[in-house]
């Protein structure tokens, strides 16, 4: 009986334990292998979140809905686990994806910036997808 009553003492301290030692990894996506292509994951996020976005050269037009607001979240997310690891000449592209998407990310932003961030965004994202495919 003492057994189990020090079993069962420990054990909480020995989960709280390895949950610190998980959380202190410092993860921005959720899903996928840390060891996919870099450049497959973060295309793929451009794709997904350009599906909820107005062709380019029309971003005056772009209704800034929860649901883009969210996608860009995610391609923030995902630039900041796996951009990184993107091919050195893509760092500054990945810079300004990561810059563009911390606003645009955000309700509260002004209307008139969030078409600004949207454009610098689209270069920087294009800059990426193309890089990727070389």
């Amino acid at each position: 009986m003492k057994r189990l009553v020090t079993v069962a003492l420990a054990l909480p301290l020995l989960l709280a334990a390895c949950q610190d030692d998980a959380s202190s990894v410092v993860k921005y996506s959720t899903g996928g292998d840390p060891t996919d292509s870099p450049c497959d994951r973060v295309v793929s996020i451009i794709g997904y979140a350009d599906l909820l976005l107005e062709p380019e050269g029309q971003e005056e037009r772009q209704d800034f809905q929860d649901a883009l607001l969210g996608r860009v979240a995610e391609v923030r997310g995902i630039t900041l686990e796996f951009g990184d690891r993107l091919p050195a000449e893509l760092h500054g592209a990945v810079q300004d994806v990561r810059a563009a998407t911390a606003g645009l990310a955000r309700s509260d932003v002004p209307r008139e910036r969030q078409v600004q961030l949207l454009k610098q965004y689209r270069g920087a994202a294009g800059r990426i997808v193309a890089g990727c495919r070389d």
